[in-house]
């Protein structure tokens, strides 16, 4: 149920809004194509329950007869061998209830059938031994209409004119027995009306009949083919494509396998030049023709498929060389382009050994700029430490004169005055080198701490927590501290520091063992770090 709602949706749209544009009629037909199948299940689903029906009990003779009847219906324009095999059922069930209406009525099926077929003798005997006096008035309509299909198709199968107008001859006939109320009827009035010459007329009539139909009606087919008859007359190629594309979408919604409208269709895309529809359809016509087994209709397709099958072949063969030759261009590009992409890569091998020869280079440039960088520092370190010394070096030397000149004063007093006494504990006091050695420590200690103000911290920072060294309240830096601080302004010969210090070379080495062992680091690097402490401070 839900396959059929989605399949009539685009219908009941059609119909509310019926399409203005040829585009969009063509973009709905290729809907409809594409889901032929589908309206074809639904066709055969109908058919089944017909059959389940005529098998799922024993019904009597009559209601056989009435079910074969909807099969022949469903199958007339579907498969023409089917309806033929169960109106043969019929004419039998016909002859066994001995019931002349549902003879006539068998014979006039079977006659349309054979006709449909190409059966056209056997149509013909059919309808010249039925008794047209002795028909009833529901019956009169389908005979009428059954003689004048088959004299068309005939005259059309042998190109005898006479059958032409005999055809017109029924359809007069015809239109003389229905109600003229009927979509029958206006369809056939203005079938004649075409057929009569009356273009103009005849298009009126059939623009109105098409307003009030819908694609599920199966009449809706052959009123805009009709149409689409009409626009080919006048050369009008949008009038074709719109109106046999409407006729093309009733006869696949009804599942009409017995049509002209692709064929029509066909015919137009090779007026236009588009031989890939043409073909496309014609293809399709034929293929519907073969299925119904409806002989006049692919007699009518093979007349035109040679034509439209050759010139598909030529430009299938022509867009085959285009291809092949698009293929070699392709490929010639292809080349090209391996050609420029290993041309490419050698490139950047070559880019990228040279950038790691320019990134090696610039290393050692950075290792060089570092070195010239330590160079300088020290340099300004050492300059730095000159300035500092030579002043106080001047300093101490001009104390020191001015102090041994006091002290020589002092002595020649003493010898003057004949003090004798005095002047030998003069001589044999040591007060004066140790105040001078004090003196001396106390200058080193000042000047080293201006020129490396955070020595002492930096320093306790690579020794281990409990073994931190600090200065005594008044002093500035102690033996230990002294010794270390000796070695960060590069002496690290032990004797230079106990010469300096005053101390045996015994005991320094002692310290500095012992100081040593108390680093957070390792001994080896202990001493480098210690040269590494502490910033100058620049004058401003």
């Amino acid at each position: 149920m839900i396959v059929r709602l989605l399949l009539f949706l685009p219908l009941i749209a059609a119909v509310v809004h019926p399409a203005s544009a040829n585009d969009s009629i063509l973009v709905y037909l290729q809907q409809v194509m594409h889901n032929r199948a589908l309206y074809d299940t639904l066709k055969n689903e109908k058919i089944a329950t017909l059959k389940q029906r005529l098998q799922s009990s024993e019904p009597s003779l009559a209601n056989q007869y009435g079910i074969h009847r909807q099969l022949i219906e469903a199958y007339k324009k579907y498969r023409v061998d089917s309806a033929i095999f169960y109106a043969q059922q019929n004419q039998e069930i016909a002859d066994a209830l001995a019931n002349p209406r549902y003879k006539n009525e068998t014979a006039i099926q079977l006659a349309w059938l054979y006709s449909s077929g190409g059966r056209y003798i056997e149509s013909e005997e059919l309808l010249e031994n039925i008794d047209r006096t002795a028909l009833s008035k529901q019956l009169l309509p389908d005979y009428y209409e059954t003689y004048m299909t088959f004299c068309s198709r005939y005259g059309q199968s042998n190109g005898n004119v006479s059958y032409y107008q005999r055809s017109e001859h029924y359809r007069d006939s015809l239109l003389a027995v229905i109600d003229p109320a009927s979509l029958r009827y206006r369809i056939t009035a203005a079938t004649r009306t075409l057929y009569q010459g009356q273009q103009q007329q005849a298009e009126t009539e059939l623009l109105a009949l098409l307003d009030n139909t819908t694609d599920k009606q199966p009449e809706r087919a052959l009123i805009a083919y009709l149409l689409g008859v009409i626009g080919k007359a006048k050369g009008d190629i949008d009038q074709q494509l719109t109106y046999f594309a409407i006729s093309a979408i009733a006869d696949m919604v009804n599942s009409i396998k017995d049509n002209a409208s692709l064929q029509g269709l066909a015919l137009t895309y090779y007026d236009m030049g588009d031989i890939t529809q043409a073909y496309r359809f014609m293809e399709a016509a034929i293929n519907d023709a073969i299925f119904c087994n409806v002989r006049y209709r692919t007699v009518e397709s093979t007349t035109y498929y040679p034509i439209i099958n050759a010139s598909f072949r030529a430009l299938e063969q022509e867009q085959k060389a285009e291809l092949r030759l698009y293929l070699l261009l392709i490929s010639l590009l292809s080349v090209g382009l391996i050609i420029g992409i290993v041309y490419s890569y050698i490139q950047m091998k070559r880019l990228a050994k040279t950038r790691k020869a320019l990134y090696h280079t610039n290393q050692q440039l950075n290792d060089l700029n570092q070195a010239l960088k330590d160079a300088n520092d020290n340099l300004f370190e050492a300059n730095h430490i000159k300035e500092e010394y030579i002043a106080h070096f001047f300093d101490i030397c001009s104390a020191n004169i001015e102090k041994l000149e006091d002290y020589r004063k002092s002595l020649h007093k003493k010898a003057v005055n004949k003090q004798y006494d005095a002047l030998l504990a003069a001589l044999k006091s040591t007060d004066l080198a140790e105040n001078e050695l004090a003196e001396l420590y106390h200058n080193f200690d000042t000047i080293f701490l201006n020129l490396y103000p955070t020595f002492v911290p930096e320093f306790n920072s690579l020794l281990l927590p409990d073994e931190q060294i600090l200065p005594k309240h008044g002093e500035l830096l102690n033996t230990e501290l002294r010794i270390f601080a000796l070695v960060r302004l590069g002496i690290t010969d032990s004797v230079k520091i106990a010469s300096f210090l005053r101390y045996s070379l015994r005991t320094v080495y002692n310290y500095r063992t012992k100081i040593r062992h108390k680093a957070i680091v390792s001994r080896e690097a202990f001493e480098a770090q210690v040269r590494q402490i502490g910033t100058l401070r620049k004058a401003t």
